[in-house]
């Protein structure tokens, strides 16, 4: 079961602040009657141009973020000439203006703020690590999204995500690998989003994150079990892996020459089928063809050196 992607078109600055105040150390000074206004570009802006009056490239529809340098240039105005600039600045509909090293905006710049009801921040950050990091969180913000009806681990530094039908042995699979030593990022409901348009990561809704179901035991806390070594928020998916009946499945690969994908977002994925029956271990099968993946991203493909090696030995043995 797959959810339908959600694209993000717009935020408002008042989820970009309830969201990122604690990680950007935000706090709002002045503008506050303008906290629905929408961010529609998930990156920001130093409008060092567009204070100094020209408006032919900006990008207004970004956060502003406002250094030293900005600030430098707006006080060396006159009084009259700053809030000029100031206003022709704020007319713009920006979205909200956020000011780096804790910077003391100007009287004039508050009250033009006030008057536009633009949102105004600051945070002791230092400007490049204040853009760096605003830039990433936009990111996450705006980034396509999915739900997958799954199960997400991490083998070796290997993200797996566990598919199948409800009842095939999901839960049951990850709670074995999680006793081995590897680590649970969701259980049932994973969350997909892009990060930089091509890379996939998953993480678990913040109600259930750390919990387990497990037929006829209930809800478990894995990090309470296992300790906080065996969850982890976040992972990337490398890789993913769908459980079936064996009756299911009508041709089970027995030499794994093609490498098969799915696609998740528009994302191809690694992708492997287990049969599911009586008496195989699916944990180590999941374990190995994990591991097996992590020896193919580094070049080594056992399935086509071993194909290599017969057809040299039948090459040899047809010359004799």
């Amino acid at each position: 079961m797959q959810s339908k992607p959600i694209t993000v078109k717009s935020i408002s600055v008042e989820q970009f602040y309830t969201a990122h105040a604690p990680q950007l150390r935000m706090s709002l000074i002045a503008g506050a009657t303008g906290l629905q206004r929408k961010i529609r570009e998930s990156t920001v802006n130093r409008p060092g141009l567009a204070l100094s009056g020209f408006f032919q490239y900006f990008a207004w529809e970004r956060v502003q973020v406002i250094g030293n340098a900005e600030t430098a240039y707006v006080k060396s105005l006159s009084s009259a000439e700053r809030r000029k600039r100031i206003r022709a600045f704020l007319a713009h509909k920006i979205p909200c203006v956020v000011l780096a090293r804790n910077i003391r905006p100007t009287r004039e710049a508050l009250e033009e703020a006030e008057s536009f009801r633009v949102p105004v921040f600051r945070s002791p950050l230092v400007t490049g690590r204040l853009i760096n990091l605003a830039t990433l969180l936009l990111d996450m913000d705006f980034a396509p999204r999915i739900t997958e009806h799954g199960t997400m681990v991490d083998i070796l530094g290997i993200g797996v995500l566990i598919k199948g039908e409800s009842g095939v042995g999901k839960s049951e699979c990850a709670l074995s690998l999680v006793e081995r030593g590897y680590s649970l990022v969701s259980d049932d409901i994973t969350r997909i989003y892009v990060l930089d348009g091509r890379e996939l990561m998953a993480t678990s809704d913040p109600q259930t994150r750390y919990h387990m179901e497990v037929r006829g035991l209930g809800i478990i806390n894995v990090a309470s079990v296992f300790g906080v070594g065996a969850v982890r928020n976040e992972k990337r998916v490398d890789f993913v892996v769908t459980l079936k009946e064996w009756n299911a499945v009508s041709e089970v690969e027995r030499v794994g020459m093609e490498q098969v994908h799915c696609k998740i977002l528009g994302i191809e994925v690694p992708h492997v089928t287990v049969p599911v029956r009586p008496g195989r271990d699916i944990a180590r099968l999941v374990e190995v063809a994990a591991l097996d993946q992590k020896l193919r991203g580094m070049g080594h493909n056992v399935a086509k050196e071993f194909n290599e090696r017969l057809i040299a030995r039948m090459r040899k043995d047809g010359q004799r």
